[in-house]
């Protein structure tokens, strides 16, 4: 299989699918296309275009198979790879996973708008004003609070369902969210934070994406170069 991603600095949806297949331990060749513009005609448009015909990121080609969507792809390896129980064995624990999936997948657009995945970045003055100014961040972020600690507090741990699911994937993008802007949160989600950073596979990404040193003024609100 094949996993086309983009930058790892800035791609929260490429990030989902990487650090599901990595965790799991499910063989794949990374495939990272550059995001130079979204503009149609622009190198990366073009590459993904021959995989995915809305022309975004991430792709998992399967033999000559593309299966695009952070979420399609998720299901399509928990189908590929039962073994791997990335989804909850029990019913309704594994349908509770889909919907905190569902809404990450759909929901939380203030933060994907005003904190926008930027690993390398620290904008903790950013962060800070952004929930002055954004009255509908602040209420995501407690809803991301509640959330977890529901879990958690379910589960007992360490991840949000026990043992590492498609669920943790999908909110690894938000923990990144959660270190650049310097988010005030209480102390059980610090260590649902500190224990996903550590993750192999999120290490991995982050490693990964403070090597690319790749600045791109498209995906900065907040500066104007890398310092």
């Amino acid at each position: 299989m094949k996993l086309y991603i983009g930058n790892k600095n800035y791609s929260s949806w490429s990030m989902r699918p990487w650090v599901l297949l990595t965790e799991a331990g499910i063989p794949f060749d990374e495939v990272r296309v550059r995001f130079d513009s979204f503009e149609a005609g622009s190198q990366f448009k073009t590459e993904i275009l021959k995989h995915n015909p809305v022309g975004k990121v991430p792709v998992l080609v399967d033999g000559d198979f593309p299966v695009w969507d952070s979420l399609a792809i998720a299901e399509y390896v928990a189908e590929k790879f039962p073994e791997k129980h990335l989804w909850p064995a029990d019913a309704k624990t594994r349908a509770r996973a889909r919907s905190v999936v569902a809404e990450m997948h759909s929901g939380f657009g203030a933060i994907r708008q005003h904190w926008g995945m930027n690993i390398e970045a620290k904008l903790h003055d950013a962060g800070r004003r952004v929930l002055e100014e954004q009255p509908a961040v602040k209420v995501e972020l407690d809803r991301l609070v509640s959330m977890w600690t529901e879990l958690l507090a379910a589960s007992g741990g360490p991840m949000l369902f026990g043992d590492f699911t498609i669920a943790d994937a999908f909110y690894a993008p938000v923990v990144t969210r959660l270190v650049t802007y310097g988010a005030p949160v209480p102390p059980v989600i610090q260590g649902y934070v500190d224990r996903v950073l550590a993750l192999k596979s999120v290490s991995a990404w982050y490693r990964d994406a403070l090597a690319e040193a790749d600045f791109l003024q498209f995906e900065e609100e907040y500066r104007t170069s890398r310092a």
